[in-house]
């Protein structure tokens, strides 16, 4: 049986032994789940036609600043939604109780860095600039302060 096919029987396995409210928890986070799914799926086909249509027909220049900064904030953008559908599927099936505060941070840093890297800096004033700045270097403390230690990270104390 494949690890979603378990993670699915687990949900039905242990269904009847769940509260009402953590029923009702995870219904709802199944709809959002399929919901955000579909967008994902649409999203991902516009981009898709989009591209190819564009690149065919000449009317889209990969070289260009502007026509790249749109593509790969499209592309960031769905990266976001995925991330998110996966966090509320880990709700759905119960190996998560709730969203924890530092999935949300990090999706949050995600949008911020799509926003940095979409950014027009020549139409955009220094306080709004600084206003980012401030806003990823707090979000950043505040996954700092959240982050379980017990995690492992990618640097290794020798």
């Amino acid at each position: 049986m494949s690890p979603i096919g378990r993670r699915w029987k687990h949900v039905q396995d242990h269904w009847a032994i769940l509260s009402y409210y953590q029923r009702f928890e995870s219904l709802v986070a199944l709809i959002l789940t399929l919901v955000i799914g579909v967008i994902i799926a649409v999203a991902l086909f516009r981009l898709i036609v989009e591209v190819i249509s564009g690149l065919i027909f000449g009317v889209l220049d990969p070289l260009d600043h502007q026509v790249f900064q749109t593509i790969f904030g499209e592309i960031m953008t769905l990266l976001i939604a995925l991330e998110f559908n996966h966090t509320l599927h880990l709700v759905v099936t119960r190996q998560q109780s709730i969203i924890q505060t530092s999935v949300v941070l990090l999706i949050a840093l995600l949008a911020l860095a799509r926003k940095f890297i979409v950014l027009d800096l020549h139409s955009v004033s220094p306080i709004e600039l600084m206003g980012l700045a401030a806003a990823t270097l707090a979000l950043g403390a505040t996954y700092w302060l959240v982050r379980d230690p017990r995690q492992p990270s990618d640097t290794k104390n020798s």
